[in-house]
């Protein structure tokens, strides 16, 4: 029997059976469309339920917060809009000094945590001073306070008369933030380093490396791969630390709405500068999260770091 037109339910190019040839567009199957149309549903209904919860969650905090008894008299220290006008160019101007902190002692922690981190795994017993005196290092200004090294290196140090030595409170500040900053980078360059296996190391050694180039080749790239995140942590805690350096008298911009808090018993230049640190800080927080998602998509990928 000839066919001179399509049949029902099948395609130019059919098999006997009705399915569709290799030329013809892809049609899914009637159980894919009701499951692909379930999983919207279910995709819908959570959304709808989360905003829901959201909703009831906020509005009850509002609630609280707003008929609590001291609410009318905290709205007036803390959240005054006449002073957050005033503040805010004011803190504004004072975050640039955080944000040149926060590029200069980034780049010096790293530089020197990395030094630390390779001065504490030297093999051999000749590098054994080097080794005690890294671990010293990391174990005395991780376990000091951060506030503690800024009034030593900020007061102590222009109290001692040095020739030659700076009493500016933004480079003392600076450097108490890199001395313990390091420390804790330091101890990440570590691991990441004793993370690389030893076979790393001993095939760049039997391809005619030197344990120095082996190092910086091989086990550093690896290294410094793996630690991406945790680094990239340590620098969101160090811009918001920059903001102690005005404990030295440093005018940034927690400076900046101290100075506007003495002169008018109110407090909302606090908020305004806690809220624009935030501000700052949310973007790399939330370029850590997308790097380390990132990164373990291409683990469990099997690709390289």
């Amino acid at each position: 029997m000839t066919v001179t037109e399509d049949e029902p339910g099948r395609k130019d190019g059919d098999g006997t059976n009705g399915t569709p040839g290799p030329g013809d567009p892809y049609v899914p199957s009637a159980r894919r469309i009701e499951r692909e149309r379930h999983r919207r549903a279910r995709a819908r209904r959570a959304t709808l339920i989360a905003a829901l919860s959201t909703l009831v969650t906020g509005a009850a905090l509002y609630l609280v917060v707003v008929n609590a008894p001291g609410w009318p008299r905290t709205k007036e220290t803390f959240l005054d809009a006449h002073y957050a006008r005033e503040a805010f160019p004011k803190v504004l101007e004072g975050l640039w000094l955080n944000v040149r902190l926060l590029l200069v002692c980034g780049a010096a922690v790293l530089v020197l945590g990395m030094l630390i981190a390779v001065a504490r795994t030297l093999r051999g017993p000749a590098f054994f001073p080097l080794r005690v005196l890294a671990a010293a290092y990391t174990d005395f200004f991780r376990g000091l306070p951060l506030i503690i090294i800024l009034m030593i290196v900020v007061l102590g140090v222009p109290a001692l008369r040095l020739q030659g030595v700076t009493v500016d409170p933004v480079l003392l500040g600076g450097t108490a933030l890199t001395l313990t900053y390091s420390a804790y980078v330091a101890e990440v360059f570590r691991a990441g380093i004793e993370s690389v296996h030893p076979s790393q190391r001993a095939a760049a050694r039997s391809l005619g490396l030197t344990g120095r180039q082996a190092l910086r080749y091989v086990v550093l790239p690896q290294a410094v791969r793996r630690q991406v995140p945790p680094l990239l942590n340590d620098l969101v805690s160090l811009q918001k630390d920059t903001g102690l350096v005005s404990i030295g008298g440093a005018v940034d911009a927690v400076r900046a709405a101290d100075i506007i808090v003495g002169r008018s018993l109110n407090y909302t230049p606090y908020i305004v500068a806690g809220l624009v640190f935030v501000a700052l800080t949310i973007p790399m927080t939330r370029f850590t999260d997308w790097v380390t998602a990132r990164m373990d998509r291409r683990r469990a990928q099997g690709g390289a770091l």
